[in-house]
């Protein structure tokens, strides 16, 4: 696949939401939709203006501001959009300590009948000081409805950072009866030293055929993941958001990690036919980009154009994912487009994206249902220094 996607359809959500919401007044809704934090000179606390001010996706519980190491943590008071007649718990806007960790804070619906925690963060942003950065996913846990799996790493300080997302949320609406370890992407306690990703192309099953959306590529990638725009006509590629700040201030040279794969036995089209003498084949990449455009305005690489946008600084790509039942060790070059600005790179100014997938055209929804692909020991080796 050129990129993970969701399988989700307007029409079904909209049935779906409308039996949920049938005998619920309108007001039952109790979300941080978005969380802001006001400073006279936004470019004293923040790398760039536009991270004062952070989108909180439907699934999210944990909002993470990243600000200048001169910023005084004891005393901020961010503000939250919420929907219509919630309240807010501790108050919209009251100064907080954040310099001991995160700050618990709740919404109530207006009807006083539903309630969402939410983990607000300011952190300082750190860079990390190692040559190379480490991805073994031995960090995960199931969401908060415990319906599939998410992952994290940790952050320099310790702090936990939910930097992986997966098309799962996508899933949960398509099959919203599947089990944990039925969703395209998974746990796989026999990696290669603890845990690994096992990753799978499913069947989406009724609801996928009903828009010729009948497979789900099994997917892990670095950035976030948008169910509200999945549902949208023509939202899939919208609903990945691909790559997050990177924070090692080093040029990053190689992509390297482990895997197994194993095709499923029938490639099919988007129509669920098969195509005969076709075999499917996994996506392994990383892409460097920069997260602002010439006007500093914040920028994101989306399914359509993450491996197309000027934006693009650098892209390491596997050329094949071979079929093999053993681990096998990958290894490849960034390619560079465009030179890497040194101030940018230390300001925090590049994002990075590393992306995993059992289906390589599942973006048309193209593949072969039971594609499997496991991956294990991932490192990002940067430029070093003398």
């Amino acid at each position: 696949m050129r990129s993970p996607y969701v399988l989700l359809m307007s029409v079904v959500c909209c049935g779906m939401l409308s039996s949920c919401f049938k005998d619920e007044p309108l007001n039952a809704e109790c979300d941080i939709e978005e969380a802001y934090i006001h400073a006279d000179n936004p470019e004293e606390m923040f790398f760039n203006a536009s991270d004062s001010l952070i989108k909180v996706l439907y699934n999210e519980h944990n909002i993470d501001f990243k600000v200048r190491k001169e910023t005084d943590l004891t005393a901020i008071a961010p503000r939250f959009r919420i929907t219509e007649g919630a309240t807010i718990v501790p108050g919209n806007g009251s100064v907080q300590d954040f310099s001991n960790g995160p700050v618990k804070y709740t919404v109530t619906s207006e009807d006083g009948q539903w309630s969402r925690e939410y983990y607000v963060s300011v952190n300082i942003q750190t860079q990390t000081v190692s040559d190379t950065i480490y991805y073994d996913f031995e960090r995960y846990a199931l969401n908060s409805k415990s319906k599939y799996y998410i992952w994290s790493d940790l952050n320099p300080d310790g702090t936990e950072a939910y930097n992986w997302a997966t098309g799962n949320p996508g899933f949960a609406v398509s099959r919203p009866t599947a089990k944990p370890e039925e969703y395209p992407t998974t746990p796989w306690v026999d990696g290669l030293d603890g845990s690994a990703v096992k990753l799978t192309t499913s069947d989406t099953g009724p609801f996928g055929a009903l828009k010729n959306m009948r497979i789900a590529s099994g997917n892990l990638f670095i950035g976030r993941f948008d169910a509200t725009v999945a549902i949208q006509p023509g939202g899939a590629m919208k609903a990945t958001m691909f790559g997050l700040k990177y924070t090692t201030g080093k040029k990053p040279v190689k992509l390297m990690g482990n895997y197994k794969y194993k095709p499923g036995a029938v490639y099919q089209d988007k129509y669920g036919k098969p195509v005969e003498g076709k075999t499917d084949t996994g996506d392994i990449y990383a892409v460097l980009y920069k997260n602002t455009d010439s006007n500093g305005n914040p920028v994101v690489l989306y399914g359509d154009n993450v491996l197309t946008s000027p934006q693009i600084v650098a892209i390491a790509r596997l050329d094949k994912v071979e079929n093999t039942d053993t681990w096998t060790e990958f290894e490849v070059d960034f390619n560079y487009t465009q030179e890497v600005d040194e101030s940018l790179l230390n300001n925090y100014g590049y994002n990075l994206a590393v992306v995993f997938s059992s289906s390589i055209e599942g973006a048309n929804f193209e593949g072969a249902i039971g594609s499997t692909m496991f991956v294990d020991k991932v490192r990002v080796i940067c430029e070093t220094t003398e």
